[in-house]
């Protein structure tokens, strides 16, 4: 069984920087870390590694080369290999874009029996581009998934919905993307870290996946960010302080019932 696992490398702290002429992430800081929801897909997989036979497990990230560090990490928790889709061309990819990418890197990759990912990145908050793969490799997906179980060609799955979670049954390939309580991620080994070192990660661009430049990267991104900016707050601040007198609570009412709080 081959199951790709989807990573992303993200800011690991609140400084995010954006890029105000193209609205695009810059993702060279030095802080960044594996998406949290990714981790949670990778342990899933090596889950499946370890219950089942004859499964391998490749982890793909499209990033700068920095994202490298994250494929290796990945690799030394227990992935098999990584691949990374990384060259100044894919820079700007919004999520069609980026789920091009990764879809055109997969058919590379083809046969493929699962493709797993997190339900959503800590920095675009999408939760579009797992689905947008599906779509693109034309294979079924389910998503919100907390619970996952392989038989034969099949895979069953409890996916979160409103009011509980239902039960469904797909046939592979197929993709799944998983939200935090599927699992609790493991770390990486001394030995998976050796092991890590050993690897080598092809680095594929824009001409080993069979794209060309009008297809990635801010030209072919439909998504247009107009305008960048920080909101600010400004609040007036009244307060009302208890003096045994009544007053407090009288202006208190009176403000709420001005603003048809109360009646």
């Amino acid at each position: 069984m081959n199951i790709v696992v989807l990573i992303k490398q993200v800011p690991g702290t609140d400084n995010v920087k954006m890029d105000p002429k193209t609205g695009t992430m810059i993702r060279t800081g030095k802080d960044n870390i594996i998406n949290p929801l990714d981790e949670n897909a990778l342990e899933e997989a090596l889950r499946l590694k370890r219950s089942l036979k004859n499964v391998t497990v490749t982890v793909v990230s499209m990033g700068p080369e920095s994202a490298m560090k994250a494929i290796k990490e990945a690799i030394a928790m227990g992935a098999d290999g990584g691949i990374l889709l990384s060259g100044r061309a894919f820079a700007g990819s919004d999520t069609i874009a980026t789920a091009r990418v990764l879809s055109s890197a997969i058919r590379k990759l083809w046969p493929v029996d699962l493709i797993l990912c997190g339900e959503r990145a800590t920095d675009g908050e999408t939760g579009q581009t797992g689905a947008m793969v599906a779509a693109m490799l034309d294979i079924p997906v389910q998503t919100y998934v907390q619970k996952l179980e392989v038989g034969d060609g099949i895979i069953t799955v409890e996916r979160l919905v409103e009011g509980g979670f239902e039960r469904v049954q797909v046939k592979i390939p197929a993709l799944v993307t998983v939200v935090k309580g599927i699992n609790q991620p493991g770390f990486p080994t001394l030995a998976g870290k050796l092991r890590a070192k050993e690897v080598q990660v092809p680095v594929w661009g824009p001409e080993d996946v069979g794209l060309v430049p009008d297809e990635i990267g801010l030209k072919g991104s439909p998504t247009r960010v107009v305008k960048i900016f920080s909101p600010k707050l400004s609040r007036d601040t009244i307060m009302y302080r208890h003096d045994n007198t009544g007053r407090a609570i009288s202006e208190l009412i009176n403000f709420l019932g001005a603003r048809e709080i109360i009646v």
